[in-house]
């Protein structure tokens, strides 16, 4: 079943800010192998100019995904979470995502579109500070298999 198009230019936002913690970049740099010591290091961090340990780019998957929560799981919108996987994620950054950080995200269906038997979903999430100041937006492509058919 196709993907119903009235959700397009859907936005949602994030219900509570995300503190980003020393634990936690710590913990994901870990995972995804990054080595880089201003993700792991505070004083390496510091001496390289910022202000406290940075996140790796990929950081804001962790809970910029938390706010179209609402929008995947509405049954309107005819999503088949058995049938999803990962299409694509990119990240444009206008700073850093540091530790001490309260991040809220406001999130955007963007597009749905069929491709063979395919439906694609891509989702756009501006992340700010509390205080309003821009840190990044991330796009994230989804991909329903069998869905158009």
């Amino acid at each position: 079943m196709a993907l119903n198009r009235d959700f397009v230019g859907r936005t949602y936002e994030s219900s509570a800010p995300y503190e980003v913690s020393r634990v936690k970049i710590r913990e994901f740099a870990a995972a995804i192998g990054e080595r880089n010591p201003v993700c792991h290091d505070r004083d390496a961090a510091v001496a390289a100019g910022h202000p406290d340990l940075v996140a790796p780019p990929t950081f804001p998957i962790v809970f910029s995904l938390s706010s179209t929560g609402g929008a995947l799981a509405d049954p309107g919108l005819g999503l088949d979470f058995s049938m999803v996987v990962h299409g694509e994620q990119r990240f444009e950054y206008d700073r850093p995502i540091y530790a001490g950080d309260e991040l809220v995200c406001t999130s955007t269906i963007t597009e749905i579109r069929s491709v063979g038997r395919n439906e694609f979903l891509t989702l756009r999430s501006d992340v700010s500070t509390t205080s309003g100041e821009s840190v990044c937006r991330t796009y994230n492509t989804i991909v329903e298999r069998g869905g158009a058919a």
